[in-house]
């Protein structure tokens, strides 16, 4: 995929995941206009097709739906490193290392949120070839999600694997990373994240469109 077209899906994709606050219905419009610009591709089938849903969710319903969706289950969990280090100190220092790649082009994620989380992630990945980059390294979890949205018929699936799309196949260490994740789910540890900077801190600045939560 063409790099000015897997940007514009990596842009769509981030506001498509985003929590449904007040200006979603105008980010929606926005999303709309610019598939129509896309070649035509089954990518841009998928993405049209969840756009076309959330439109007609009632703004409540859907907010509930999203909660219901990512806020209350782990294996739907949108912040990606969990999957890879769950609540360790690995994770710890892979958060602080992704704050680098958003100052690197000028972003900082939104007050109170993680450097992790996928619509902004997917926006970095918008702006970047880096922060793509940075996206791909995550690719085992996003196909871990997008497993479990499918086996929930979630229509956010749809998004997921436009982002896969965009992203290419998996390589080798992407399906070793999947299939022991599968098998065992995320590592886990007692002491967790208390050595290192707490949400707050690693977390703080500028906030970007796709964190607006």
């Amino acid at each position: 995929m063409r790099r000015s077209t897997a940007a514009a899906v990596f842009g769509c994709a981030s506001v498509l995941l985003s929590y449904p606050d007040e200006g979603f219905a105008d980010d929606l419009a926005a999303v709309a206009n610019a598939l129509r610009h896309l070649p035509k591709s089954a990518t841009r089938d998928r993405l049209t097709k969840t756009t076309t849903w959330l439109v007609h969710q009632e703004p409540l319903a859907l907010a509930a739906g999203y909660v219901e969706t990512f806020d209350l289950r782990s294996r739907r969990n949108l912040h990606l490193t969990y999957y890879r280090f769950g609540d360790t100190r690995e994770r710890g220092m892979a958060l602080t290392a992704l704050v680098d790649a958003y100052r690197s082009v000028g972003l900082r994620v939104a007050p109170g949120e993680l450097p992790d989380f996928l619509p902004a992630l997917l926006e970095l990945a918008a702006v970047s070839s880096g922060g793509a980059a940075v996206l791909s390294d995550h690719r085992a979890a996003l196909e871990a999600l997008r497993d479990d949205l499918e086996l929930a018929k979630s229509p956010y699936a749809d998004v997921i694997r436009a982002v896969a799309d965009a992203l290419g196949g998996l390589s080798q260490d992407d399906r070793r990373a999947l299939a022991r994740y599968r098998a065992q789910g995320p590592p886990s540890e007692q002491v967790g994240l208390e050595p290192f900077a707490p949400p707050e801190v690693i977390a703080q600045g500028v906030t970007i469109g796709a964190t607006r939560r």
